[in-house]
């Protein structure tokens, strides 16, 4: 996977350390991946990115290879992660970048806009709607089939403990045939191990308390003011949405987006079509760094 790109940990001010694969040239443009994945759920898209961009596919704090800061749960909500993520980029010489993200990543793509507008030049976010929003309309529905974003934010360490029993049934359920040989054994390398479990698991917690505080603080204040692409699986849990677009427009005035014949893990399911709608938004959004 990744052939051409070059890897490195990036040691950030909080203490921790970002593992991100670099390649390509032109305009950088940020990686983020979502749960239970690492930056290699990109392995599909990002050599078509790097023909025109430079390409940064960071792992998480905490996830992957990347390695969190101490702290409690406030050090893994998205504003943190954002500041953490804007200091990698800094100190490999990129004041100004495009990002995109799916699931969680894109959680912490959409903060990273709003808290950085200076920073972030256009913004793609995978599969998702605004934190706040995705609470605010939990229903009967939503709780069965996410059950896990509940389950995850549990306080104190049961939902590790369980997990530990059997990660593989715990995360790969209903993933059969979605994942390449090549990216399943990083998954599995990853939350194999403890400390990547808990991170996912404070991650959560902290979308649950700190991720929504901060966005219904925001909420009617603040928007994005750059470009925003929102892509979505129209077989995946947004699939549900009325109007997608409707949820973002409040946050993000220049929005646009479409739904994608797939379910949740759009990079993986329809590389090509993800890869050319970003390819074509980011063309069209482009700015020098």
């Amino acid at each position: 996977m990744f052939a051409g790109f070059t890897c490195q940990d990036v040691a950030t001010p909080a203490g921790g350390r970002v593992r991100v694969r670099t390649g390509g040239s032109g305009p950088p443009v940020l990686l983020l991946h979502g749960y239970p994945q690492t930056s290699a759920m990109w392995h599909l898209v990002a050599p078509e990115l790097a023909r025109d961009h430079t390409v940064i596919a960071a792992d998480l704090p905490g996830y992957g290879d990347s390695v969190a800061p101490g702290g409690d749960v406030a050090a893994f909500g998205k504003r943190a992660m954002a500041r953490e993520l804007v200091s990698v980029m800094g100190r490999l010489g990129f004041r100004r970048f495009a990002v995109a993200g799916h699931d969680r990543g894109g959680r912490c793509a959409y903060r990273l806009a709003l808290d950085h507008p200076d920073a972030v030049t256009a913004l793609a976010v995978l599969d998702i709607l605004p934190t706040a929003d995705v609470l605010a309309r939990v229903d009967a529905e939503f709780a069965r089939s996410a059950w896990h974003w509940f389950f995850l934010a549990q306080p104190g360490d049961l939902p590790e403990r369980l997990i530990a029993a059997d990660p593989d049934a715990f995360f790969l359920r209903g993933a059969d045939g979605i994942f390449a040989e090549a990216a399943l054994r990083a998954y599995r390398a990853a939350y194999r191990r403890p400390s990547v479990v808990h991170a996912m698991c404070q991650d959560y917690r902290a979308g649950a308390t700190v991720d929504r505080a901060d966005d219904e603080a925001d909420r009617g204040r603040r928007e994005i003011t750059c470009p925003t692409l929102v892509l979505w699986g129209a077989a995946g849990p947004l699939g549900r949405t009325d109007d997608v677009l409707a949820v973002w427009r409040p946050w993000a005035p220049r929005v646009t987006g479409t739904a994608l014949d797939c379910g949740h893990y759009l990079a993986e399911e329809r590389p090509a079509e993800t890869a050319g709608a970003l390819r074509k938004f980011l063309s069209a959004t482009r700015q020098d760094p």
